[in-house]
């Protein structure tokens, strides 16, 4: 049976609350989400339905800077593909279409620069302007 594509807010939730109950439970970076948002998870998935619903409907409701609160984690690149493999399998298992697709490529060009950007404060010498 075909699957919907992304099309909705409702849709959008689905996609995060599913996503992040995988990483919860992941064995290499669910400590580190764990750590970070113990207490918070609630605020950051509210953030998070925000963020995908700008991106992926044109529905301008996010509010911020995503790169900044991931500036000092201990990550590294084995830690973005298993982010990337965990979306993708999300996605995947819930939706197919454009929107869909154009979610898993919004992930991997986020990973990349994210990827980027912690490698320049990493081995720049001076403290960076977040």
């Amino acid at each position: 049976m075909a699957k919907a594509d992304i099309q909705t807010l409702d849709d959008i939730k689905s996609m995060v609350d599913t996503f992040y109950g995988r990483v919860q439970e992941d064995d290499l970076i669910g400590p580190i989400f764990n750590t970070k948002l113990e207490g918070r998870w609630r605020v950051h998935l509210e953030k998070m339905y925000t963020f995908w619903q700008t991106i992926l409907l044109d529905e301008y409701t996010y509010q911020g800077r995503p790169f900044p609160p991931h500036a000092q984690l201990p990550i590294e690149a084995k830690h973005f593909e298993r982010w990337l493999q965990l979306f993708d399998k999300t996605v995947n298992d819930l939706f197919e279409g454009p929107v869909a697709d154009e979610a898993k490529n919004r992930g991997r060009k986020m990973a990349s620069l994210f990827q980027v950007k912690l490698d320049h404060i990493r081995q720049s010498p001076f403290k960076p302007l977040l």
